[in-house]
């Protein structure tokens, strides 16, 4: 069912012209595309309808690109009788009405809806059209009937009211091709500006033409050749050098094989009535009376800003206050933007001002010592001598009058504009009321381009936590934390940066770590906070400012400067740091808490460089980064202190020390699996059993880890204290394998080299071994042959009765006895195994080589015979008889 006045789409219409343009979903698309459909229309000639058809398009666009969020295809059609504007969205939902309800009825108020509402008002004819992908609003504009062959008219005037001309008026037809050079010139221009045709074709009118420049405002002369119509003054210069100033009516036309060129038609300025259209009525320019050159208003924020405006936010603020300021013939201007609750406003452009002193820095808004007077009404302070604090902006710049205007978009305050001069009572309410007009115009401007910035700087923040949580999750060194914490900040968020640690909830703040973006002034800045209190450890979130370091600072510049001058003690005490030094923290300096698990772990401070302050964004993002690195920083600490405990347990599972055996040499390598682990499921000891008796072990729990180590340190201890007792080999071996036993659940079969070795007076060695399980001793001799020095025997930790028996070994001077665990053995490589065979070959190429050198040989060869790291635990023990018996 149709609204009334609403009509679908006709085809009777036979269409004359077409043009269409697509425009993003940003913001500035809406802009653009009433440009597109001004010059469209223009070019048309269709002039009375193109304020109607602008405003349908803003509005139809900005539900586009603004709401919706989609692309917008703008379709302009131009018929006998009308003209016809199509925008089609990619937003093809739409709201079902429930039965019997009334037609909807959009709130002006509201920032969309409002598109159909004066599609209603203003065409003649408009509809939706609805596809499966894409939503079609179309309004249909009537053109106004006009006598035959008439565009316009005017009323009849007395001839003395005419426009003077000269007794020939010539009008200069100038054909400019697509790349901006000559390409016709008629008789009139020749006659005009003195250049035959030949002289300039292929010439670019730039070479001839002088256009009006101001800087940062107009458009130059390649853009104007550019446009569909354009009208306005400039001039000519003509073969003796003179400008010869002209009003030009530029048309953009293409020929029959698509090619555009401009014609533009020059007659003498003061002849523009030949050219020139007629004024439009048009709202905006009886709001200020400000036109165009070609006759069409000017938008009063290009008036104020320039065109093109900057496309930046901190490009358009600085561009407002400069045009603020010589627009009052001010001698500074400044702006400030708001925050989100409107309660502080935030430096972000001055002129005439410190502005590196002022920028980012925050004044309250409506109340509290400092606060900004009247920001949310204009105001205008004739002398700030008299009210001091009024403008805390300007306390001790030298300003004595000043005019504040605020920004506001919607009624909501959004900034203020302020523009100050050095003499008092220089600015009355119309200079308010001026700079108040200016505001107006630029609040909306401001305001979009500020959501803008936020928006990138929010993408930006959260791409900046991702890689800082990837960073800091990467290690549990805390160290490397601390050194991660800093460099992120730096200079990203601050120019230097130090982190404080507590240890517990009794120590003191302890600084751990300082950085600054000029390494050169570490030093000097580590020695200064080094001297001032730490900040308090506060555990309330965001950030807080800390003055010490600043007035250390400051106070320390001054007595450098004084003794420099001689006026000052040169071992005056106190905190001696370089004026660079100085400097370098003269900013605004915040604290933020680093809190891990309820409970405060340090401190993570950041400053800036002389007179300098942090935006709220930036703390913001610092305060974020900052719980981030608290846990980061206190896992680190928990996995230091694990590992510490770890480490202590597994050291006092090893041997304290090898003893000295004499007439004998030995010598142990020992590797345990897995990162930080210091002991695993193999493990050796030697150690002195009774005078001229010492026993030796080697033996391998199964599995690696915390839970092999537990046996290991079973089996170590019980086998000293089994051996002490005066046992032998067998008894010692059948206890512990009962102490294994007893352990249940937790128990683990154990191989085990068990031996008890007493030097001779002739020189060699008795060894009395039990081979339970284990891998087989292998004896050295000295002319290179390698035998096994055992039998095998039933393993630990498996059965209950175990009938093991010793065995007697002689080291003779020159033998070698190496005793491996199987990690050794079983070093793989592929589907290849180093093996008792492999071992074996090693063993007999040490011949003749020391305990410490045999056993070093043997763990290189292990370690070549596969690229990766070993998997096992790894223990060999080498015992060598000299050659030479040791003297008496």
């Amino acid at each position: 069912m149709a609204d009334p006045g609403v009509e679908t789409r006709t085809r009777s219409s036979v269409i004359t012209a077409r043009a269409a343009a697509t425009f993003e979903p940003v913001g500035r698309s809406v802009a653009t595309a009433r440009a597109f459909v001004r010059d469209t229309l223009q070019g048309w000639g269709h002039t009375d309808v193109v304020d109607d058809a602008v405003v349908l398009t803003s509005e139809l666009v900005t539900n586009a690109v603004i709401h919706a969020g989609t692309s917008a295809d703008v379709l302009c059609l131009r018929t006998e009788h009308s003209v016809r504007v199509e925008v089609a969205d990619r937003y093809p939902e739409r709201e079902v009405p429930l039965q019997g309800s009334g037609p909807a009825v959009a709130d002006p108020d509201q920032e969309n809806g409002r598109g159909l509402m004066l599609c209603a008002a203003l065409a003649t004819r408009w509809g939706v059209d609805y596809s499966p992908t894409r939503k079609h609003v179309w309004f249909q504009l009537d053109l106004p009937e006009r006598p035959v062959g008439t565009r316009s008219a005017g009323p009849v005037l007395p001839v003395e009211l005419l426009p003077t001309t000269d007794d020939r008026v010539r009008v200069a037809v100038v054909q400019i091709d697509q790349g901006g050079a000559i390409g016709a010139w008629n008789e009139d221009a020749e006659q005009l500006f003195g250049y035959t045709a030949d002289q300039v074709t292929g010439k670019p009118l730039g070479d001839l033409a002088a256009w009006p420049h101001t800087p940062g405002t107009g458009t130059g002369l390649a853009e104007a050749l550019k446009l569909s119509r354009w009208e306005g003054s400039y001039g000519i210069r003509d073969t003796g050098g003179r400008v010869i100033p002209v009003y030009g009516s530029h048309l953009r036309v293409r020929d029959t094989s698509g090619e555009p060129s401009t014609v533009c038609l020059l007659v003498r300025d003061y002849e523009r009535a030949v050219l020139q259209s007629p004024p439009r009525n048009h709202s905006a320019t009886a709001d200020n009376g400000t036109a165009g050159a070609e006759g069409r208003p000017i938008d009063p924020f290009e008036v104020f800003i320039g065109s093109p405006a900057p496309d930046d936010l901190d490009g358009l603020l600085q561009r407002t206050v400069e045009r603020a300021r010589d627009m009052l013939d001010g001698d500074a201007a400044f702006l400030l933007l708001a925050t989100d609750d409107e309660t502080e406003l935030e430096v972000r452009a001055t002129t005439g001002l410190p502005s590196a002193r002022q920028r980012f820095a925050r004044v309250p808004v409506e109340s509290g010592t400092g606060r900004y007077a009247s920001a949310r009404m204009p105001a205008v302070h004739e002398d700030l001598d008299a009210a001091p604090g009024a403008v805390p902006l300007l306390g001790g710049t030298g300003m004595r009058s000043v005019v504040t205007v605020p920004l506001k978009v919607e009624g909501r305050l959004t900034g203020s504009l302020g523009v100050a001069a050095e003499a008092s009572a220089r600015y009355s309410n119309e200079e308010a009321l001026r700079l108040q007009f200016a505001a107006d115009r630029i609040a909306l401007a401001v305001e979009s381009a500020r959501l803008g910035e936020l928006e990138r700087l929010r993408r930006g923040s959260l791409s900046f936590l991702v890689e800082a949580s990837d960073l800091l999750a990467g290690t549990l060194d805390r160290d490397q934390t601390l050194a991660l914490m800093a460099q992120m900040t730096v200079p990203t968020l601050a120019t230097w940066c130090a982190v404080y640690t507590i240890a517990d909830a009794t120590s003191d703040p302890y600084l751990s770590y300082v950085l600054h973006e000029d390494e050169e002034r570490i030093d000097g800045l580590k020695d200064l906070l080094g001297k001032v209190p730490p900040p308090e450890p506060v555990p309330s979130p965001g950030a807080r400012v800390w003055t010490a370091p600043s007035q250390a600072a400051h106070q320390a510049a001054v007595r450098t400067s004084m003794r420099e001058l001689g006026l000052g003690s040169s071992a005056s005490p106190g905190i001696s740091t370089t004026l660079a030094t100085a400097s370098a923290v003269g900013g605004e300096t915040v604290v933020l808490p680093l809190v891990a698990r309820n409970r405060v772990i340090g401190m993570l401070t950041l400053g800036k460089p002389s007179d300098d302050h942090f935006r709220q964004e930036i703390l913001e993002l610092a305060e974020d980064l900052s719980r981030r690195a608290a846990l980061a920083l206190d896992n680190a600490r928990l996995y230091s202190e694990r590992t510490a405990i770890s480490q202590s347990l597994q050291r006092s599972l090893l041997p304290p020390g090898l003893p000295d055996i004499p007439g004998v040499e030995v010598d142990v390598i020992y590797r345990a699996a897995g990162e930080g682990n210091e002991v695993g499921g193999d493990f050796y000891d030697l150690f002195p059993i009774r005078d001229n008796a010492y026993g030796f072990a080697i033996g391998d729990v199964c599995g690696t880890g915390p839970e092999a180590a537990a046996v290991t340190g079973l089996a170590r201890h019980a086998l000293r204290l089994l051996a002490r007792e005066g046992l032998g080999g067998p008894a010692v071996l059948e206890r512990l394998n009962a102490a294994i036993l007893d352990e249940g659940a937790r128990s683990r079969f154990l191989t085990l080299l068990y031996g008890e070795l007493r030097p001779q007076p002739d020189g060699s060695a008795q060894l009395k071994v039990v081979c339970a399980g284990h891998p087989l001793p292998l004896r050295l001799r000295q002319d290179g042959t390698v035998t096994p020095a055992a039998e095998p025997q039933p393993l630990l930790g498996v059965m209950d009765d175990l009938e093991l028996y010793e065995e007697t070994v002689t080291l003779d001077p020159g033998d070698v006895l190496l005793c491996v665990t199987d990690g050794v053995t079983e070093r793989r490589e592929g589907s290849r195994m180093l093996g008792d065979d492999g071992l074996a070959e090693v063993l007999t190429s040490c011949t003749g080589l020391t305990a410490g050198a045999v056993s070093a040989r043997i763990m290189r060869a292990v370690e070549r015979f596969a690229a990766d790291p070993p998997s096992d635990d790894m223990a060999i023990l080498a015992m060598r008889v000299p050659e030479e018996p040791p003297p008496a």
